[in-house]
């Protein structure tokens, strides 16, 4: 018998940064595509020292983009042309440096030009060291992304890569894919 699922047919595309919270984001996405949502993942290149292409590749049956330069970008535009449709961009996890340059506006890889180029709900889910987390730097572009429209998704308090049991590890994947079916329904 087959069922509606909860996200069916939702266009999302995942953001995946270079953290060692990356191998996370293969559960969020696995959780999303169980739902029924296409996901299109973009990767930077730090995020694919954690985590492969592959991994995600497998899980959504789609192209990973993490080189905006490959032969197929260049002659397809894959980081607007992938925003044409998006319903959602989920950045999970989402460094000091990601959260930076969305801020400022940079885009010199595959998911800042991607998150330069939607004009659908951004959420942000931001996995750092506590220190980092609190920085005033940090601090100041978590509320500039707040002030246009960006959705942050707090992390949580436990146990961090660095040994510190703190605020900054990346928020729960079943929260984080709650918070999107919620924004999608």
């Amino acid at each position: 018998m087959n069922r509606k699922k909860a996200l069916d047919g939702r266009r999302i595309i995942v953001g995946v940064s270079g953290s060692i919270a990356a191998y996370k984001a293969a559960e969020v996405v696995s959780q999303l595509v169980q739902r029924g949502a296409a996901v299109s993942v973009v990767m930077t290149k730090n995020a694919a020292e954690f985590v492969g292409p592959l991994t995600f590749q497998t899980l959504t049956r789609r192209r990973v983009l993490v080189d905006p330069y490959d032969l197929e970008s260049i002659v397809d535009a894959t980081h607007i042309s992938l925003t044409d449709d998006a319903e959602l961009v989920l950045v999970a996890p989402a460094t000091a440096n990601v959260i930076a340059k969305m801020a400022h506006g940079i885009a010199d890889d595959a998911l800042t030009s991607v998150l330069l180029s939607v004009d659908c709900p951004i959420y942000v889910a931001p996995a750092m060291n506590v220190r980092m987390f609190n920085h005033a730097a940090t601090r100041e572009n978590l509320a500039t992304l707040k002030r246009r429209g960006v959705n942050i998704i707090e992390p949580g308090e436990g146990f961090l890569a660095c040994g510190t049991y703190a605020k900054g590890r990346l928020a729960e994947p079943m929260e984080i894919v709650a918070v999107v079916e919620k924004a999608l329904k």
